[in-house]
């Protein structure tokens, strides 16, 4: 009996790589955490391997070589899998490449190197980017004003900026928040940190940091930026030599021409927009739109993820993979865009049409490529200043999260030809 187990095992062995060559990673409502599926794909590409993002395929789904190792791996974190033959293989990438279907391949070669702009002390507030990497098991690196400043950023392939203001205004937080511990040590550590670069004032270190982030996009870098980090980004942009903060900020009044001299030209996404001139109001422009005037609640807070064509436009195709086409709102310091002020040359990925605002966007600059994406967590309605972190084993397949990490494989992905 046991000779026999053991041919009968050895027969296994020697047949199963005709039959077992592929492992498919389904994106669609079987998988039971999409999440970490992404973290899965990063994986493959650590260790030298290439997947196939197979765009509007059952979800977005993954697809590279067998291995037991990759298998054991999906075992280990909870990720659904198949294990397909040769032929199901190539069936797959058949239907895929019929002209009829709405459907591509993206071969993804080489794991992105992912940078996220953010403060090195605590923060009184979490950042649904590095909640959503650290749960996907992707690794990244911290960086601030000095790494930027210090030229480093062509290190990397991808930077996110969340809950930040390029404005030097400090988030508008002075009316409910200055006298708080957090808020006088973040204004002390900026002011430190301007002097020690040679700028006189907060705005000024903050508009620098900002022409080298657009330089970094222009030379083939991507951007994924969230929350406040959208609009006072193309507002710092547009006010380019304009003194745009009060005294409290400062130490001096802003110009009180400030808005005739915005330049819309500078910016990635908007334009034609109206400053908040009131320090003591907890908003920067007009760009996002205001909570009182949306008429939305938890209840009814939704936008749709436009469908676009996946053999024609794969860039935004990858960007918009889900399960789920119409996706939960959420709030944010900024937490929709106002359509009627966002450039012709911007793509716009997600909205809430009957609201009139767009919550997901995309555009080129230069030779790289920027994605803007209002709100701060998608599984958080409206996080609070000293809330707790989102925790991700609640949400393994959330939508809202999931455009977040498509955001961080697009660097990877080179177009593939098909076979027919």
């Amino acid at each position: 009996m046991q000779r026999f187990v053991l041919t009968l095992f050895m027969v296994v062995m020697i047949i199963c790589p005709v039959w077992a060559n592929s492992i498919l990673i389904p994106m669609d409502k079987s998988q039971t955490n999409h999440l970490k599926a992404y973290g899965i794909a990063y994986w493959i590409l650590q260790n030298g391997s290439t997947v196939d993002w197979l765009l509007n395929y059952r979800g977005g789904s993954f697809m590279c070589e067998y291995s037991q190792v990759l298998e054991n791996e999906c075992i280990i974190r909870g990720v659904s899998y198949e294990v397909i033959s040769d032929a199901q293989a190539n069936q797959v990438i058949s239907v895929i490449a019929s002209p009829s279907s709405n459907q591509d391949l993206m071969k993804l070669e080489k794991e992105p190197k992912i940078a996220v702009y953010s403060p090195k002390t605590a923060q009184p507030w979490d950042d649904a980017v590095t909640l959503a990497l650290t749960y996907a098991e992707i690794p990244y690196d911290v960086v601030f004003d000095d790494e930027v400043l210090y030229g480093k950023l062509p290190r990397y392939d991808w930077l996110h900026l969340h809950h930040e203001d390029f404005t030097g205004q400090y988030g508008k937080f002075y009316r409910i928040y200055r006298n708080t511990p957090w808020y006088i040590e973040k204004q002390q550590e900026y002011e430190e940190t301007a002097r020690k670069h040679g700028f006189s004032k907060v705005s000024e270190m903050k508009l620098a940091v900002v022409k080298k982030i657009r330089d970094f996009v222009s030379g083939g870098g991507f951007m994924f930026a969230m929350c406040s980090a959208t609009d006072t980004y193309d507002i710092a942009l547009s006010a380019d030599g304009v003194d745009i903060c009060e005294a409290m900020f400062d130490g001096d009044r802003a110009d009180p021409n400030a808005q005739e001299k915005l330049r819309y030209d500078n910016t990635f996404a908007f334009q034609n927009f109206e400053l908040v001139r009131n320090p003591y109001e907890y908003e920067f422009s007009n760009i996002d739109v205001n909570p009182a005037e949306r008429g939305l609640s938890q209840e009814n807070d939704y936008f749709n993820l436009f469908e676009f064509s996946a053999k024609w436009d794969p860039i935004p195709t990858m960007l918009t993979q889900n399960h789920e086409r119409i996706v939960k709102g959420f709030m944010g310091q900024t937490t929709a865009f106002r359509k009627e002020l966002i450039r012709p040359d911007a793509v716009v990925l997600g909205e809430n049409k009957a609201a009139g605002e767009t919550k997901y966007l995309h555009g080129v600059f230069g030779k790289g490529f920027w994605t803007f994406y209002g709100g701060h967590d998608p599984e958080d309605y409206q996080h609070r200043v000293g809330e707790e972190p989102t925790d991700l084993n609640l949400y393994p397949n959330s939508p809202g999260y999931r455009l977040i990490l498509n955001n961080i494989l697009f660097p990877a992905a080179k177009k593939k030809k098909q076979k027919t």
